[in-house]
């Protein structure tokens, strides 16, 4: 077997993002050394990161050091721009030609923490950012080199295929509240938030987050989403409550007289069914006509009736809902139906499933 296919075959066994970020991380750490990692899921539409999160040997105090310098101080490689390239991989000391002191990153979180060369990497299926990793080296170790990059190169497609396939999203109810409101200022201090924005709060996965004076706790990555829209950037993110429940979360930032932005909002409110249709279409690697079809099939249209609707030919559509059967793994327009929108994740045990923040293990 290839280093390949084990990377496939440890990833098709993981049931659930946790367990394939602990058990790749266990693996890897034999073939490529490191001291420290994080690894994330992402919003595969934004790039931003949101639940599940494994960190290991990092404690809570340095995430906003490190994503305020991702996003508004970083000049050498980021994650954005590495989700585009031909091989999503960097080595920070590479990348600098040896001299880290380039990189805000490294300034304001890798030396103050004793940590001298970073490796990152996203997790890419189908050109789709579905996650991403960073791999660390304390001080006095020997930097990532050429082949420590090709073999985290060899495992993200793996990684990121099997991201996607957990982001298949079940028929959840509605969350029945107004949308969630936090005030943000320049610094990312939270100003005010409402109850809903509470009640919504409480109700995500546990997992890194940044005290308030507000008696609650707020978690890192709605910071991270808030910092990307100070900056200029798109500040989008979707992620499910405990409940499975698919929640959006936008920030806009705010400017008074001047241009420069003075205090950023932030938004969490349920998905809707525009939003969710999306996560099916790239859960499955669905085009966006074969979406189309699902949905109409979905209503319950004939082939005739989804062929008049879409005007095209009743063989076109036969051949798009063959597609479908393929990539969904059914045999019928009624399993279609059932697994997408009421039973596919009904008799899992939804304890496998949950998206959670792993507990952070502190540097020894």
């Amino acid at each position: 077997m290839t280093r390949g296919s084990r990377w496939s075959a440890l990833a098709e066994a993981a049931p659930d993002a946790l367990t394939l970020f602990a058990r790749t991380s266990a693996a890897l750490r034999r073939i490529v050394p490191f001291d420290a990692a994080v690894w994330q899921a992402t919003d595969p539409d934004t790039g931003l990161v949101t639940a599940p999160m494994r960190a290991e040997n990092l404690g809570e105090d340095g995430c906003a050091a490190y994503w305020d310098s991702e996003f508004l101080a970083e000049t050498v490689t980021t994650f954005r721009e590495l989700a585009h390239a031909p091989v999503p991989v960097a080595g920070l000391r590479e990348t600098t030609g040896g001299e880290p002191d380039r990189s805000a990153v490294y300034r304001n979180f890798l030396r103050p923490r004793g940590l001298d060369d970073e490796l990152r990497a996203v997790l890419r299926a189908d050109g789709q950012w579905w996650g991403q990793l960073s791999l660390y080296r304390a001080a006095g170790r020997r930097p990532f080199g050429r082949a420590d990059l090709v073999t985290v190169a060899g495992l993200t497609t793996a990684l990121g295929t099997r991201l996607r396939s957990f982001a298949t999203p079940p028929g959840s109810s509605p969350v029945d509240r107004g949308p969630g409101l936090l005030l943000f200022d320049s610094a990312g201090t939270l100003l005010s938030i409402n109850d809903e924005a509470r009640a919504f709060l409480s109700e995500l996965p546990a997992g890194p987050s940044a005290p308030t004076a507000f008696d609650m706790a707020v978690p890192a990555w709605i910071h991270n989403t808030a910092a990307r829209a100070l900056a200029g950037d798109t500040a989008r993110v979707r992620v499910r409550d405990r409940q499975g429940r698919w929640l959006v979360v936008y920030a806009s930032a705010l400017r008074g007289a001047s241009t420069t932005p003075t205090q950023c909002v932030v938004v969490v409110e349920p998905a809707k069914a525009g939003d969710v249709a999306c996560l099916i279409a790239a859960a499955y690697g669905l085009t966006d006509r074969e979406l189309e079809v699902t949905q109409l099939l979905a209503r319950g249209l004939s082939t005739a009736q989804v062929a008049r609707r879409l005007a095209v030919s009743q063989h076109t559509v036969r051949d798009h809902v063959k597609s479908v059967f393929a990539k969904t793994g059914v045999s019928s327009r009624g399993e279609l139906v059932a697994m997408l929108y009421t039973e596919h994740y009904r008799t899992l045990n939804p304890d496998t499933r949950v998206r959670v923040w792993d507990a952070l293990h502190e540097r020894a």
